[in-house]
């Protein structure tokens, strides 16, 4: 195994050790590009085993997964190449958080998930946790994507008979950006968009029902997964669930 000089830079010496058992136990030479991210809110963690997606050019779907490390009752560390797609990259990750979440034996409910970063911003590694998310595969066609695809799902959050929060559905393209109104708008400029709507009714605010694009790559999931993070708006509530199209 081995890695780009960006990614080198930012390795903890624990870290190294942990790399080098991996490349002792692969028996030839992996290159693995680190996503980018900037101001992680993670930049410790301990207890943590690791698997790495590598991107494989030789195998028919291009990835191939290593998670022999990977120990039930320790934080996840999943390094996954930046260069793959969403839609060669979320079944693995569903496998793996399946088999964790599945484990009967020595399970620890603290243990959390993250994907491992290159935060450039600290020159070091940063981490994006994803324990609590949800992925679930969907088929859209081109016409409902074509179709006012921003406005409200019809279904609603409901916190009582007279609260509710309007569900929104938001299907994002491979380049991170959203289509509304014949333009396509990056997350914050939609959700600056979002009309006011009056019902007889309270409206607490918007849940946000994510869409992917499955050749999306994971630089550009990277990325739109920090700038929600790093949105903090009031009366917005992003899904746990994650639908890749």
């Amino acid at each position: 195994m081995h890695y780009t000089n960006a990614t080198i830079t930012v390795m903890r010496p624990i870290y190294l050790l942990l790399v080098s058992i991996v490349c002792f136990s692969c028996g030839n030479e992996r290159i693995l590009q680190l996503p980018e991210i900037q101001n992680a809110d993670v930049t410790e963690i301990r207890d943590v085993s690791h698997a790495y997606l590598f991107y494989d050019e030789t195998k028919e779907d291009s990835i191939e997964l290593n998670r022999k490390n990977l120990i039930i009752t320790t934080n996840w560390l999943i390094n996954v190449d930046k260069r793959l797609t969403l839609g060669q990259v979320i079944p693995k990750i569903k496998f793996l958080q399946e088999k964790k979440r599945n484990a009967e034996l020595h399970k620890n409910e603290d243990a959390k998930n993250y994907f491992t970063c290159n935060d450039t911003s600290i020159k070091n590694l940063g981490f994006l946790e994803f324990t609590d998310i949800y992925y679930e595969k969907v088929e859209l066609d081109n016409d409902s994507i074509d179709l006012a695809m921003l406005e409200t799902s019809g279904e609603s959050f409901k916190l009582s008979f007279e609260h509710v929060y309007i569900a929104l559905s938001v299907i994002i393209d491979k380049n991170g950006l959203i289509r509304y109104e014949d333009e396509y708008v990056t997350i914050l400029q939609y959700i600056n968009k979002i009309p006011p709507r009056e019902f007889p009714i309270v409206v607490l605010g918007s849940s946000l029902n994510l869409f992917f694009d499955k050749n999306m790559s994971f630089q550009n999931y990277i990325n739109f997964k920090s700038s929600i993070k790093n949105l903090k708006i009031e009366d917005i509530i992003i899904d746990n669930r994650e639908f890749i199209y």
